[in-house]
């Protein structure tokens, strides 16, 4: 069954993509906008979040300002793959990973304050995988945007 978003949702889902407040409380600021508590819109993400609708709130810098990160690639198993994935995704440093169809079939981004924490989570994921993890950091940057404009009915 298709799950039905609520009004609120919806904007919030559509809202929160760009211009996310620089604010102390910035969910204060954006519970304003939408005239709504600053405790409804915390819920509300933390129930989409819950649900693996979010996947994560926070600000997109430029790369390497705040911290290192890179991109990195592995070949894992068919059968392994869900069990890989949850276990990169459960590293605190991995913003997200997907499946690919190609030989290095799961892909993720990991962000830490330096070099040294990114190398430490790629050595931690290939010790306890038993698995190689390719490291493939930024050569040359490009301004993507990131923001999504979903489609209601």
């Amino acid at each position: 069954m298709e799950r039905q978003f609520s009004d609120l949702e919806k904007r919030l889902l559509d809202g929160c993509q760009r211009d996310f407040p620089l604010h102390p409380r910035p969910f204060a600021v954006i519970a304003e906008r939408f005239g709504v508590t600053e405790e409804t819109v915390i819920d509300t993400l933390a129930e989409l979040q819950a649900a693996g609708i979010v996947g994560r709130i926070g600000a997109v810098l430029e790369p390497h300002t705040a911290g290192y990160s890179t991109l990195a690639a592995m070949q894992v198993p068919a059968p392994l793959l869900p069990q890989i994935a949850a276990f990169v995704s459960a590293h605190p440093e991995v913003t997200h990973n997907y499946e690919r169809e190609h030989r290095l079939n799961l892909w993720f981004v990991i962000a830490a304050p330096s070099r040294a924490r990114v190398a430490a989570v790629i050595a931690d994921i290939e010790y306890r995988t038993g698995l190689a993890v390719l490291d493939l950091p930024l050569l040359e940057a490009f301004h993507l945007d990131l923001g999504f404009p979903l489609q209601w009915n």
